[in-house]
């Protein structure tokens, strides 16, 4: 299947340009009529300690999923069931194993991403023995000449 691309690139081989300023019209009215939708995705809200008492709470008194209760609050389905299991993010300790991983995401986010990537690492050892194309490579010599305990 050609895609539109090399379509327009044959038409002007052609010289069919009635048929590519049709293409350009149709394109200027797509325009015109496109429009822009929201994200589908949502922004998380902070986890805090009350937070987590109300997933509690739904989660308690209502039959909702975790999927449910997530949407409902605004959070990361995987936050409501780190609550629901394990009792995170119910103490406002900001010592917390929770609160300090989300803090140091939070200074990454922040923070200016590295320019360049340090050049890749080299090994440390002997630089490898260049050998002519075609040749075959050395062997090992043979342990049937060396001592052998015993042997002496």
């Amino acid at each position: 299947m050609a895609t539109l691309k090399e379509f327009e690139e044959s038409l002007r081989e052609h010289g069919m340009h009635m048929a590519l300023a049709l293409l350009e019209r149709l394109r200027e009215r797509d325009r015109a009529t496109r429009t822009i939708k929201p994200a589908r995705r949502l922004t998380g809200q902070k986890m805090t300690s009350e937070l987590a008492r109300a997933i509690l709470d739904l989660h308690a008194s209502t039959g909702m999923t975790q999927q449910e209760i997530a949407f409902k609050v605004g959070v990361n389905q995987g936050r409501v069931n780190e609550v629901i299991k394990r009792g995170k993010w119910l103490d406002d300790d900001p010592h917390a194993p929770e609160a300090v991983a989300r803090d140091r995401a939070k200074a990454r986010l922040r923070a200016d991403p590295p320019a360049e990537r340090p050049a890749a690492r080299r090994s440390v050892g002997k630089p490898a023995a260049k050998r002519a194309k075609g040749t075959p490579p050395a062997r090992r010599p043979s342990p049937q000449g060396q001592l052998i305990f015993g042997d002496l």
